[in-house]
């Protein structure tokens, strides 16, 4: 190509585009999030700290290297950015950015009781019965000094890897444990022996179906719970065709490869656009190797502790009316 030499190219093209901003346009950096930056002309340009990729959401672009950068967002001509890019860095090193230490996993220290979470759970409309054997499992507690409900995931030798805490105080606070390992996610051990699994979106969901199961006189310490820690679904606008490879959910996948005696799955994600695409997606990838069965909660747009908070409300105006 006229103008820049074939080496000017390669050379250009080995600067990163966190490098060039971090070094020459750090003023139009924002973090917003823990290996996040956004840019303060841009709001939907996003950067990622530890593998360069960025993607500008309103457009639809994304790339990884500056060269890619200064054309596609900056808006400047290939040969000046292969220019500007060689001519003003012709010795180029790149910049080391130091790796951030792991974070130590180590859960919230415990307050002696668990009033406050249990109340919290109450409200959430799950049983006293279905609290008392989650407790016993381990499954929650209440923290110090905040007196956020803890919810711990452990692995096959019952070894804490996760916790997320939500807020009991009224306000939505939801936030996972630092240093916590997505792939364990918490569930609800049964009482015994199974061979079948029943996934949530959240272990809130777990608990809330196994209260609507006590409730209707129906087993419901006779499968393990298992919360997927949330899904993924596209933007139902841009829904097209083409779909995209299938990703299981970690979760799942680290639950099956520690439970091999598993034969059934039951799909309990919530009932809204989200949820049935997920559950279909799932049914449609796990359908050779396991009986799986579609158990979304009913009506259209509820998951399980909707269901289960319209019950005890339910409940709660009958027994106002009978006094």
């Amino acid at each position: 190509m006229a103008g820049v030499s074939r080496e000017q190219i390669e050379q250009a093209r080995r600067m990163t585009a966190i490098e060039y901003l971090l070094n020459y346009e750090a003023y139009d950096l924002k973090r917003c999030g823990r290996s996040e930056y956004a840019l303060r002309s841009h709001d939907s340009f996003k950067i990622n700290e530890e593998t360069s990729k960025w993607h500008w959401k309103s457009r639809d672009i994304g790339g990884k290297s500056a060269l890619d950068f200064l054309i596609h967002v900056r808006g400047e001509a290939f040969l000046d950015a292969v220019r500007q890019l060689c001519d003003e860095h012709p010795c180029f090193e790149p910049v080391l950015i130091p790796e951030k230490p792991k974070k130590v996993f180590a859960l919230p220290d415990s307050a002696p009781d668990c009033d406050r979470a249990v109340s919290y759970l109450r409200g959430r409309g799950i049983s006293l019965n279905v609290l008392a054997f989650c407790h016993e499992q381990g499954l929650f507690y209440e923290d110090l000094p905040y007196h956020n409900v803890v919810f711990v995931a452990r692995d096959n030798v019952g070894t804490p890897r996760f916790a997320c805490k939500r807020g009991t105080w009224g306000q939505d606070y939801k936030r996972d444990v630092e240093g916590s390992e997505k792939r364990f996610s918490c569930c609800i051990q049964p009482d015994g022996d199974s061979d079948t699994v029943a996934v949530y979106e959240s272990i809130i969901d777990g608990m809330s179906h196994a209260t609507l199961d006590e409730q209707d006189g129906l087993p419901w310490k006779d499968k393990y719970r298992l919360a997927l820690g949330g899904i993924y679904a596209p933007d139902p606008s841009k829904v097209t065709s083409i779909r995209r490879p299938f990703k299981s959910p970690a979760a799942l996948e680290q639950f099956l490869l520690d439970h091999p005696q598993i034969r059934r799955m039951e799909i309990c994600t919530d009932n809204d656009f989200a949820g049935r695409y997920a559950a279909a997606r799932i049914a449609e990838h796990y359908k050779e190797e396991y009986d799986v069965r579609l158990c979304l909660p009913v009506p259209e747009g509820f998951d399980y502790n909707d269901m289960a908070v319209a019950r005890m409300e339910h409940k709660s105006r009958c027994m106002a009316v009978e006094r």
